[in-house]
């Protein structure tokens, strides 16, 4: 993708370009129009020449996800185009403004903020029960409509429970916007729709108060101290917060999910009859936890920061995930093909042993060697994104395999040591079985990994075009 094709005047798959509506450091946004479609549209393409794999991971996450969403609580999705020429997601422009500028005129009125927390608690009950998470709302992400309800834009960082977890699988730092990001986030679990009401929390506490309940942290240490350091009570900031609000807002922000409301749509509930509200001594407080409640917190927080978070792969513990590492850098032709047979054969020996399950995984997996020194190289010599060309050529090894979206994920990870980089995937994402190449000059790399992977390792030679 370059900047010029996404130039106003030109088109793209027969949507005329319009003007630059926004500009960050993970995509673009433009106006576009179709002949064939009267409703005002948007597209959305990402920034390629970034050297953060975050942007392009994030992006092929929602374009996976937001289409499989329905309903008036997201954009509607028109088109989607892919890496191979432009990728890009035209979706619909929605009538109305984000939640951001009125943070510049908070602390909004109580009634206010209430109608906003039900709306953007209804959305959210909406998607969780199309077994989608956002994990990332925010005042930006969220579009009031002129009925008052609103949708829920920016699923870069979402997961569905019934699709692959890039991020998860990918990425080893917490996922979010700092202000918003809840405690299980933090601890880099990505499996839980409360966390989405935490941040619910914070967008009503900036409101009602007109500050963030937990700052605006910069490292990983300030995230941290959300685990177990409760904010300032809205009421000691604005005291016109009814108690029942309080007590409601400081729930969603408790470090426990168990101690959150158990759904959105309960969240919802409590905001339109505060009469039913439960409240509790936090309702009427005007000071933080005592300190010894906090070090009681911070000493349970001590011992969950050395367990090791869930993974999807735990999830689908029952069913097998098989990694298979190709070399799409050289021209290995007869290894790849010997490969693609070896894991065909792994797949039908897989479905075999669980008849009519649709649960095996497949992971085609390179590794981008960085340097040490200076590991950012985001371009080739002609000007192509490198991480870009491997996620394609993966995707082209891959398709004579025919899988589905739910079957098959792509992988280009970035490591001074790709034998490392190969032996941390699979045990991260808890892998069953590893199919790799041993040609002479991959040999050492084959050999670390069948040592050291904590599972099955299968070898294969390119003479034989079978398992060794």
């Amino acid at each position: 993708m370059s900047a010029a094709s996404l130039a106003e005047g030109t088109r793209v798959d027969g949507f005329l370009i319009g003007k630059e509506l926004h500009s960050g450091s993970m995509a673009t946004l433009c106006d576009v129009t179709r002949d064939s479609t009267a409703a005002p549209l948007v597209m959305k393409a990402p920034i390629q020449d970034s050297s953060d794999p975050l942007t392009i991971v994030g992006f092929e996450m929602e374009q996976m996800i937001l289409p499989q969403l329905k309903g008036s609580h997201v954009p509607k999705v028109f088109a989607t185009g892919t890496f191979e020429a432009q990728p890009y997601i035209v979706m619909e422009r929605i009538d109305g403004a984000s939640l951001l500028g009125k943070l510049d005129v908070a602390p909004l009125p109580v009634d206010e903020v209430i109608a906003i927390g039900i709306a953007v608690a209804e959305a959210l009950d909406d998607i969780h029960r199309q077994h989608v998470i956002h994990f990332d709302i925010k005042p930006s992400n969220v579009m009031r409509r002129p009925d008052g309800s609103v949708a829920l834009i920016d699923f870069g960082l979402a997961k569905h429970e019934k699709m692959p977890d890039l991020l998860a699988e990918e990425f080893r730092i917490p996922m979010g916007t700092s202000p918003y990001i809840a405690p299980e986030q933090v601890l880099r679990r990505r499996d839980d729709p409360r966390s989405d009401l935490f941040a619910t929390g914070v967008l009503l506490y900036h409101l009602l108060t007109g500050q963030r309940p937990f700052g605006f942290p910069r490292t990983k240490a300030g995230l941290r101290r959300r685990l177990w350091r409760d904010p300032i009570p809205p009421r000691a900031l604005n005291p016109a917060c009814p108690p029942f609000l309080q007590e409601i807002i400081l729930r969603c922000l408790a470090p426990d999910p168990d101690d959150r409301h158990p759904t959105a749509a309960q969240l919802a509930f409590d905001l339109k009859h505060p009469g039913e509200v439960r409240q509790t001594e936090r309702a009427t407080r005007v000071t933080r936890d005592p300190f010894w409640q906090v070090l009681k917190r911070r000493y349970a927080v001590h011992f969950a920061l050395k367990a090791d978070p869930p993974s999807m792969a735990q999830r689908l513990s029952c069913a097998p995930i098989i990694m298979v590492a190709i070399d799409v850098a050289e021209k290995l032709d007869p290894l790849s093909e010997a490969l693609r047979h070896a894991v065909e054969a792994a797949l039908a020996s897989a479905a075999g042993r669980n008849p009519g399950k649709a649960a095996i995984r497949l992971a085609c997996v390179n590794v981008l060697k960085t340097s040490r020194i200076a590991p950012a190289y985001p371009l080739d010599e002609e000007g192509r994104n490198i991480h870009v060309m491997r996620l394609l050529a993966l995707k082209e090894w891959a398709r004579p395999l025919a899988l589905g979206t739910a079957e098959l994920t792509i992988h280009v990870l970035e490591s001074p040591d790709p034998a490392a980089a190969l032996i941390d995937f699979a045990t991260v994402n808890r892998a069953d079985q590893i199919i790799l190449g041993t040609e002479p000059h991959l040999g050492p790399m084959a050999a670390k990994v069948a040592a050291d992977a904590p599972c099955t390792v299968v070898l294969v030679k390119a003479r034989h075009g079978s398992a060794a």
